[in-house]
């Protein structure tokens, strides 16, 4: 589960940016419960099953989200040789001299089976120049690993902690200037540091961020794996009028099902559904898993080519306790107005996304407001230009 992720100095996010899933003590309009993370209740923690990040074109919203991807990536490729195909994540903000040559940061804090983490590193184009992570099981601080590189000594001041196990001189040996301990360990089979390592490579999917685009590859794997049923309960629920879903496994091959005029199913193959459509289809594995592994997904333009409703009924699926019962997180980018209501998102469910007059990014909570309880149109408000993060469009005279 996440609590927050942070991010410095990453293409148009100069300054430290943190995105948090942290349910406020605010008493909301909305019927979404925040939830308490399993095995910790009695510290009081309460997350959020779903944030929306709204903003401009241009305002740096999918750069945040890149950020997310790049740590990610790095986190799960990083044992590998390194290669022209995977760089050091870093990508400096380029528009101030002071920044162009000083290292990319990204933290994040997340729940395991109720023990919180704390993971952060940094880097330059050429080397790791920190990376530490804190466990805290019981609520209890132990810091297990930390390194950071002394310019003066060309080296790396090391801790290794007492409340970490295993091989740790072959692993602090075997981490290159440009690779992870984090990686390099639970490649290396560290028992403590293997779920820290599977939260990068299983938990947590970015989808549409750029060079990630939605596919249906993931929907079709389910209906041929697991079994079409659960797909095709998504897209009933959906009302796309999909009566079935038909599947060949030899050749491989997927087509909808439809009534034609006299009644009788008709096939038709997803290249013939509507754009709306194919994506619902694309968008219902990554959905149903996502739902059901209690994962965290993080979706770039949600709204891109469907229906307002539409849009509603996938955030849905994340509010409601019903059809979310194993605490999964859904954070996404919207241009969607139509959701921005009092009726159905919290007020610390909505961020914002600007540029300040420097070209950096930065972004903030509708939290940072007092707009009236019950009673004020969030999304009039929105567009109107009272909580910032709109284009300022010139009109065109005569």
């Amino acid at each position: 589960m996440l609590v927050e992720f942070s991010v410095a100095n990453f293409r148009s996010i100069k300054d430290r940016q943190t995105l948090s899933l942290v349910a406020s003590g605010h008493q909301e309009e909305a019927d979404v419960q925040s939830f308490s993370v399993p095995g910790s209740t009695k510290f009081g923690l309460k997350l959020l099953p779903s944030a929306a990040l709204y903003g401009p074109n241009g305002a740096g919203k999918s750069n945040f989200l890149l950020a997310l991807q790049a740590m990610q990536d790095f986190v799960v490729n990083a044992a590998a040789q390194r290669s022209t195909e995977s760089p050091l994540p870093a990508q400096p903000f380029k528009l101030d001299s002071s920044t162009r040559n000083a290292p990319t940061e990204f933290e994040v804090i997340f729940f395991i089976h109720g023990t919180r983490y704390e993971y952060a590193f940094s880097s330059t184009k050429e080397c790791i120049v920190k990376e530490e992570l804190s466990a805290y099981p019981q609520n209890r601080a132990q810091r297990w690993f930390a390194r950071r590189w002394d310019t003066q000594k060309q080296d790396y001041d090391w801790h290794l902690g007492s409340s970490l196990d295993g091989a740790k001189s072959l692993w602090k040996k075997s981490t290159r200037d440009d690779s992870l301990f984090l990686s390099t360990a639970a490649q290396l089979n560290s028992r403590q540091l293997l779920p820290v390592y599977q939260w990068f490579s299983r938990t947590v999917r970015v989808i549409g961020a750029k060079r990630r685009e939605l596919s249906p590859g993931f929907s079709e794997t389910l209906c041929e794996t697991v079994g079409k049923e659960t797909i095709l309960k998504f897209l009933k629920r959906a009302d796309l009028g999909i009566d079935d879903i038909q599947v060949t496994k030899a050749p491989f091959d997927i087509r909808t099902l439809r009534q034609d005029n006299r009644g009788e199913p008709m096939a038709l193959g997803l290249e013939d559904e509507s754009n709306g459509t194919q994506k619902l289809f694309s968008f219902a594995g990554p959905w149903t898993d996502t739902l059901d592994q209690g994962r965290i997904l993080f979706i770039d333009e949600l709204h891109g080519s469907l229906h307002p409703k539409l849009v509603e009924f996938l955030t849905r699926q994340f509010n409601d306790r019903k059809t979310n019962p194993n605490n999964a997180q859904l954070i996404f980018t919207t241009h969607e107005t139509t959701i921005l209501s009092q009726q159905f998102m919290r007020r610390d469910q909505v961020w914002f996304c600007e540029k300040d007059r420097d070209q950096k990014t930065r972004i903030y909570p509708l939290t940072d407001f007092r707009p009236r309880k019950g009673r004020e149109n969030l999304a009039a408000g929105y567009l109107s230009g009272r909580y910032g993060a709109v284009p300022y469009v010139a009109t065109m005279a005569g």
